[in-house]
């Protein structure tokens, strides 16, 4: 049975003059854009009261109103992806995402997706903002995620993340010898002329934090356990370059493998190999949406990355 949603939002200065569609996109995040369309050539998003069509331009102060039935997106398919399932209850599910697995379908990825698992798993997800998806990994980066199984866990979840209680905690290998932990306090935005990749920009970007302290040391390389306070994209691999540590395998931010002086051949093997970047998410803690009570979760490092740290520990000793 499709779930009925009553939001309300106050359109800001900033988007005043906008289109009706492109203001209703930056109020409502959990939601498609295509959805949004939708509900407003159906009259169930409504702008100051009145049905208006996409593209009216809306104003400051005014308000925008959503009373619909979440139907389930029809351009998402279940597909039977197999699923790591770490923790499940009615309100939430908690698993362990590989690395090469995309979370959410988009232009180059309709199909294939996580999302597509999620929905093969319980079908109920279908009337839940973005299959339950509150938060993201990028496709090469492994480790935990949570999804809310209910609109209520989804909005519990999202008002978490938001205020940034969220405990996430990730392990990453680096290049570079560092001689100490600190934090990245840089905004975050779209690369202004490289469009794929994210960048610190002093002025125009999003507020992102960063901390992170030495876990292991190797003549060349430091493990690191990063924690966040803010989830923009790309945001550790973006950070961790702008302090001249790039994460080994990524050549998004950090190019060519770099290979030490004097390297042995597994060594240099095992750089120039590695599939993707070293980075893994290890730990989340959060409310429970339904007791209330600090839940706590961890999955173990996969085996490629415990495998570059024996090799590390190994030949890169300091």
């Amino acid at each position: 049975m499709a779930e009925r949603i009553e939001l309300t939002a106050v359109v800001p200065d900033s988007l005043a003059g906008e289109r009706l569609d492109l203001v209703a996109a930056q109020l409502f995040p959990d939601y498609s854009r295509s959805r949004l369309q939708s509900w407003i050539k159906k009259g169930e998003l409504r702008l100051a009261g009145k049905q208006h069509r996409p593209r009216d331009k809306v104003s400051a102060g005014a308000t925008l109103t959503i009373a619909a039935e979440l139907e389930q997106e029809v351009s998402w398919q279940p597909q039977n992806i197999d699923l790591n399932i770490v923790h499940e209850d009615d309100s939430i599910l908690v698993l362990n995402k590989p690395a090469d697995l995309v979370v959410h379908p988009a232009a180059g990825h309709a199909d294939g997706t996580l999302v597509n698992a999620l929905l093969n798993h319980d079908s109920t997800l279908g009337a839940v903002p973005r299959a339950g998806i509150v938060h993201r990994l990028d496709r090469q980066t492994s480790g935990i995620m949570v999804v809310a199984k209910t609109l209520a866990a989804h909005h519990h979840l999202v008002d978490q993340l938001q205020a940034r209680s969220v405990k996430r905690e990730y392990c990453a290998v680096c290049v570079g010898a560092m001689t100490g932990g600190g934090t990245v306090d840089k905004p975050i935005g779209r690369h202004p002329r490289q469009r794929t990749k994210m960048a610190v920009l002093e002025n125009g970007g999003k507020s992102a934090i960063t901390h992170y302290r030495v876990s292991s040391r190797f003549a060349n390389h430091t493990r690191v356990t990063v924690n966040l306070e803010t989830g923009r994209t790309h945001q550790i691999r973006v950070h961790m370059a702008f302090r001249h540590y790039p994460l080994i395998g990524d050549p998004l931010y950090g190019g060519r493998p770099r290979i030490p002086r004097g390297a042995s051949e597994d060594l240099i093997s095992a750089l120039r190999s590695f599939p993707r970047q070293a980075l893994h998410a290890r730990a989340l803690g959060l409310i429970h949406p339904e007791t209330g009570i600090d839940a706590n979760f961890e999955c173990p490092l996969p085996d490629d990355i415990m495998e570059l740290l024996a090799i590390l520990d190994r030949e890169d000793a300091v």
